[in-house]
């Protein structure tokens, strides 16, 4: 677990517009130890910074981001280190039947719906808790029908940096009537330093445990398929260097969901690894385990070539600039639950007769399996399997919020919505 030994501090990060007046907007700095350090702010409950020291104790920044809230409020911001939601990824048409009811959503992606939509999790000002161990809870509620979506949804993120450098994402929610969940983080890493460019991205080892991955359409919607990686660009099983593949990939880079093995190596028997990423040059490394199905691996493609995407320390992020690996359920799963029954079977927790809040175990592991003196960032989302109730017969007599924060560990409200 977590121990005291976190330091962190807050500041005002900048301020935003909205129709309900100027909300100001808090940075979060979570420093360990070992000098490792996570920057967080209350707008889409994102990670800004993270700093990791390299083979020789030297720190650099390894996510991509902007330096002030005019940068994230753009919309050229391709999702930096946001939470994205309601739900992560593409809704076919921004279509979908529940209970018989038929849904439309906004499509904000050509014909199809992504990341929640217009205003989703990620153009938010969140709440933000700070407990006394460190760790960061932000919190948000969403109105029944926001973006097109049923019932009001209430939602908490806890990072929690540890010790020994992992970074742990916790994500639970709470829903007064069944609608699709399916959270992530959407940060780009690049180990050799957010402003190194593609030459480096193209130098990291990916590992993914997976055997199969959703083949798309040409709008990024997955077919129904699940197809083999065997003697494809897709297998990532073993070592592989990104540059010897990147130009191989259809699209000119991932943007593919895979199908995420039961891996043997776990987190205190619980969390299977999902991927490894490293840079050998650095000697930085990044390990994901996590309880979801899917994993998007996102390269960066649509990063535009002509320079316009300026970021932090004025840096130009172009295409393969950055990776993201996203551990969410599968994309347009709401649509497809005939892919794969056992998969999407907690896509929606049918009708039940108390609101209730179900969220994965929040993990932490040890360094022992690190070799070589190199250190490791894992970043660990621990994603809530599915989060929606529906009790038609009872008469409820305090808020979504107000059920949740009984589960929340007493802590101290430090920025508002």
């Amino acid at each position: 677990m977590n121990s005291l030994s976190i330091q962190v501090t807050q500041e005002v990060f900048g301020e935003i517009k909205t129709s309900d007046g100027i909300q100001l907007v808090t940075k979060f700095t979570l420093t360990n130890p070992l000098g490792v350090k996570v920057q967080l702010i209350t707008y889409g409950a994102s990670i800004t910074n993270v700093f990791v020291p390299n083979k020789k104790g030297d720190l650099r920044d390894v996510v991509l981001g902007f330096d002030d809230m005019a940068g994230y409020v753009k919309s050229e911001n391709p999702y930096f280190g946001s939470t994205v939601g309601r739900v992560a990824n593409r809704i076919a048409k921004g279509h979908f039947n529940l209970q018989g009811i038929e849904y439309q959503l906004a499509k904000n992606n050509g014909d199809n719906h992504l990341h929640g939509g217009n205003v989703g999790f990620d153009k938010v000002v969140w709440q933000a808790y700070a407990h006394r161990d460190g760790r960061i809870t932000f919190t948000h509620s969403s109105p029944h029908m926001e973006e097109g979506y049923p019932g009001h949804l209430f939602v908490q993120v806890t990072y929690t940096l540890t010790d020994s450098s992992e970074l742990i994402i916790d994500y639970r929610a709470l829903a007064d009537r069944p609608t699709p969940v399916n959270l992530t983080n959407h940060s780009y890493f690049n180990l050799a330093g957010h402003n190194a460019g593609s030459q480096q991205l193209l130098n990291h080892h990916i590992l993914l445990s997976a055997n199969q991955y959703t083949p798309v359409d040409s709008g990024q919607i997955p077919t129904g398929q699940l197809a083999n990686v065997d003697g494809t660009v897709f297998d990532l099983r073993s070592e592989t260097l990104l540059r010897d593949v990147i130009e191989k990939i259809p699209g000119g880079g991932y943007d593919h969901n895979f199908v995420i093995n039961d891996s043997t190596i776990k987190f205190d028997n619980k969390l299977p690894l999902v991927a490894k990423i490293w840079h050998s040059e650095s000697g930085r490394m990044l390990e994901l385990f996590s309880d979801q199905p899917g994993c998007q691996i996102y390269t960066g493609n649509g990063f535009p070539a002509d320079g316009s995407l300026v970021g932090k320390d004025g840096s130009i992020y172009s295409t393969h600039g950055g990776l993201a690996i996203e551990a969410q359920n599968f994309p347009d799963a709401v649509n497809q639950l005939c892919i794969s029954s056992h998969i999407f079977q907690n896509l929606f927790f049918n009708q039940v007769k108390c609101i209730i809040a179900l969220s994965s175990t929040s993990l932490v592991s040890n360094s022992d399996q690190i070799s070589g003196g190199e250190i490791s960032l894992n970043l660990i989302p621990s994603i809530f399997f599915l989060l929606s109730c529906y009790c038609p017969a009872i008469e409820i007599h305090c808020s979504i919020r107000e059920l949740l924060i009984k589960h929340l560990p007493l802590c101290s409200v430090v920025s508002g919505e």
